[in-house]
């Protein structure tokens, strides 16, 4: 029988913590409860979850600190939930690492059905081990452990993060759409919140890029969307 899918929810709100908790086991994931971020961290240290739901506006550890501590010691799923719901919020939690963030007030079925596009996205099919991008690079992915390297460089994605490249390396050359990048990496449900494709774009350029703001690889199509150059080239 194949193990359930652990989620760890850390949420100051005891009694919507506790609530959330037992939906998800009703929904046959293993649900863990953490009433702040200090819990929550070392939770995470000691249970591996497959998972988090992680809210912002917490006392002690604020939610965004406690996401950045996070994607040192785990590349679980991370969603937001948040009553904090402006552009820069939401820019702000996809910058530290989240995979995804929903606003609250929401529905137990938004929110779940959010969560299993990122988890789907974790499961989704694997790169080949080479893709050449150029005569002079070569650019080498573990999918397992969704490592790149470039050149002598090496640095590991997120799952979303990879999910995206994968998607953009797979159509190299092709300009992709920011519906299209939404449809194939979260899912159509997601069609529409292109600010989510921008942000994991801005992701991937940073730890891909050698300059960022002038990339060689991900490039932008104004008012089409991005593609990935196979042609262009990274120096160490």
């Amino acid at each position: 029988m194949a193990s359930k899918v652990r989620v760890l929810v850390i949420d100051d709100d005891v009694t919507l913590g506790n609530l959330l908790c037992m939906l998800l086991e009703k929904d046959s994931f293993e649900a863990l409860c953490a009433t702040g971020g200090a819990e929550g961290l070392r939770l995470a240290q000691q249970e591996r979850p497959d998972a988090i739901i992680l809210d912002v506006m917490m006392p002690g550890i604020h939610g965004y600190e406690v996401c950045r501590r996070l994607r040192k010691i785990t590349e679980a799923v991370i969603v937001f939930v948040s009553v904090k719901g402006t552009t820069e919020d939401i820019v702000r939690g996809l910058h530290l690492g989240a995979d995804d963030y929903v606003v609250k007030p929401y529905t137990y079925q938004e929110l779940s059905s959010r969560l299993m596009a990122c988890l789907r996205r974790r499961k989704a099919g694997s790169l080949p081990p080479v893709y050449k991008a150029s005569r002079e690079v070569m650019l080498v992915t573990d999918p397992d452990r969704r490592l790149v390297f470039i050149n002598n460089h090496e640095t590991q994605l997120t799952p979303t993060e990879f999910q995206v490249l994968k998607y953009l390396l797979k159509n190299q050359g092709k300009v992709l759409s920011s519906d299209a990048i939404l449809a194939n990496a979260w899912g159509p449900e997601y069609i529409g919140e292109r600010e989510l494709v921008k942000q994991f774009i801005y992701r991937l350029r940073a730890k891909l890029e050698q300059d960022p703001s002038t990339p060689k690889y991900i490039q932008t199509v104004r008012g089409a969307g991005y593609v990935f150059e196979a042609d262009g080239v990274l120096d160490d």
